[in-house]
């Protein structure tokens, strides 16, 4: 077929619920409705710089769809504008980007649909600026991307941290514990606050909400001395912190364009709260349970809409631009727009609200 148009499709960044369903939405609506040719690039731009790939049919795209984490692979290291190069045994950071646009023309590809969080947008936008057609993919379970009500990947990590709650809640009544639940999130509390919610959390901390641990402690103190239940269930995002206090970083990633890994602030909360009250605390953290598994349904739906969409923008040339779910509709938002700031829980807002209605404490 002359002039047949040809795609690309890479997924960055942390793996997720949703990610293969992208990648069949937007192998099978390109070739079914605009006849387009689809290759998948390996590792995200990993395999975009070093050129290695694979071609997508229709067939490959099938039976793909509840299979958790990404048939392509990724990375979250490998940001083409300095990308890690190993120099007499040492790390070297160099500015390949230039080999990404060579191999991106070399593949003769019409457009790049790159799917990912914050970081592999930005990335992505660069990319825009110096000539690659980019579209972008919201996928992230922290939900922290701007100008979409959610994000590809956030209510699977939802349903797997609220599993988690529901079954320390029956541990914690048992022994009269106060059980707290690390989730992940980094700067934004979403995954924190609405799996709280969902699991009957009696506390919820989360970064945007600065908490005082004496106000925790007199909150597990008086359901311990209460006539009801005496136990706590406390969930904790990994970028909380305390009034006039910093998040607790577990360890610093060099080689990573986002090097700061958040986590711990759990086991420091239950050990503030064992000294104070007295109290047995235990501690879960979740980590990466949070990112693996099958996709609930809701999460195949919207990694749907968003494949077909991604195409569609492609087919219409509505190049530099994110796919955005706003109420029920898709809708484009310039990727530069969407990656200016993170996407935060606002103190006043109604889900913080709603918690607070039913007697939930945020340790403000």
């Amino acid at each position: 077929m002359k002039n047949r148009k040809k795609i690309g499709i890479l997924t960055g960044g942390g793996d997720c619920p949703g990610l293969n369903a992208v990648i069949r939405a937007v192998t099978k609506t390109a070739i079914n409705e605009y006849g387009f040719e689809v290759i998948g690039f390996k590792d995200g731009y990993e395999g975009l710089v070093e050129n290695r790939f694979q071609k997508l049919s229709f067939m490959a795209a099938s039976g793909i769809m509840s299979q958790g984490g990404t048939i392509l692979g990724t990375s979250n290291k490998a940001n083409p504008f300095s990308y890690p190069v190993k120099k007499n045994g040492k790390i070297l950071h160099k500015d390949l980007s230039d080999i990404a646009l060579k191999n991106y023309k070399k593949n003769r590809l019409d457009a790049l649909i790159c799917t990912g969080g914050d970081g592999t947008l930005s990335i992505a936008y660069k990319l825009y600026k110096k000539g690659i057609n980019v579209i972008g993919i919201p996928k992230t379970i922290d939900n922290d991307v701007n100008f979409t009500d959610t994000t590809s990947g956030f209510d699977s990590a939802v349903v797997i941290a609220t599993d988690a709650i529901d079954k320390l809640q029956t541990t914690a009544q048992s022994h009269h514990r106060v059980m707290i639940v690390e989730v992940m999130g980094r700067y934004a509390g979403w995954l924190g606050l609405c799996s709280g919610i969902a699991g009957g959390a009696d506390i919820i901390l989360i970064p945007e909400i600065p908490f005082e641990i004496k106000k925790i402690c007199r909150r597990v103190l008086d359901r311990s001395r209460g006539s009801g239940k005496k136990f706590s269930i406390i969930v904790v995002s990994e970028g909380a912190k305390p009034k006039d206090g910093e998040m607790v970083v577990k360890k610093i990633v060099t080689d990573s364009p986002d090097p700061i890994r958040l986590g711990g602030i759990g086991n420091c909360v239950a050990a503030q709260i064992e000294k104070i009250t007295g109290l047995e605390v235990r501690v879960t953290v979740l980590g990466h349970i949070q990112r693996g598994g099958s996709p609930t349904a809701y999460d195949r739906i919207l990694a749907t809409k968003f494949g077909c969409e991604a195409v569609r923008f492609v087919a219409e040339k509505n190049f530099g631009k994110m796919v955005a779910l706003n109420g029920w509709k898709i809708t484009p938002v310039e990727i530069e727009k969407a990656i200016k700031s993170l996407k935060k829980v606002s103190p006043d807002s109604h889900l913080v609200r709603y918690a607070r209605s039913v007697g939930t404490s945020f340790g403000d």
